[in-house]
């Protein structure tokens, strides 16, 4: 489970970023609101932890905008006011839960674990798009009757890439979301997966095909 954490209170986002880390999950942290945009709108995140009070850009106004760009990952509000009107405008705004400041270390982990396995309640084994398919569970991509196992790396940038069919994923972002930000993967590790990847969708005769934007990245693109 990936968290991502975004609160301008650099030592109470830092220790809610160890603290998840302590509990197994792993941790996002930044402390401006433009930066958790960008994160989630580029990340696989199973829970956002989103501070309402920020400078420049409010949590609401994150959420709303997050919403509005068909990001569905679940997300708690942190703040410091209590009040129902607020706790309204933040559900409203596309927040799946609401937690006051100060909060207990029990309640933010159970919160998360609750909003985390929703998710996962409502996640398919199979994600589609044109005429493939990738199950989940036994890392195989199929289409009609003819399908082919998955390597780890492989199947991880395919998910990511059916996750966000429309989306054009730079090799920087790749590397970032697939082997880490301290990874030594090159580029030319992401040119020879995708390479790998386009064998296996002629293999099972896809219509899908990953097409190269220059100076972008990758996308998927549908010849039907």
């Amino acid at each position: 489970m990936k968290i991502l954490v975004v609160d301008d209170e650099i030592k109470l986002a830092d220790a809610i970023g160890e603290l998840l880390v302590r509990h197994k999950y792993l941790a996002d942290v930044v402390y401006e609101a433009q930066d958790g945009l960008y994160y989630a709108q580029n990340g696989d995140y199973d829970c956002i932890i989103l501070d309402v009070m920020m400078p420049q850009m409010d949590g609401f106004e994150v959420a709303e905008r997050l919403r509005k760009a068909k990001c569905n990952v679940p997300i708690l509000m942190l703040t410091a006011k209590d009040d129902v009107a607020s706790r309204v405008k933040g559900l409203d705004c596309g927040a799946d839960d609401y937690l006051a400041k100060p909060f207990a270390v029990e309640e933010l982990l159970a919160r998360v674990r609750a909003l985390t396995r929703r998710k996962a309640e409502i996640v398919s084994d199979i994600l589609t798009y044109g005429d493939i398919q990738l199950n989940t569970n036994n890392y195989t991509l199929s289409c009609g009757s003819k399908n082919v196992p998955l390597g780890a790396k492989e199947y991880e940038i395919l998910h990511m890439m059916l996750s966000n069919p429309t989306q054009v994923f730079s090799k920087d972002v790749i590397i970032s979301r697939v082997w880490g930000l301290d990874s030594d993967i090159t580029e030319n590790n992401v040119e020879a997966y995708m390479s790998f990847l386009r064998k296996k969708l002629f293999f099972v005769g896809s219509k899908v095909n990953i097409a190269s934007k220059r100076l972008l990245g990758y996308h998927l693109e549908y010849n039907s």
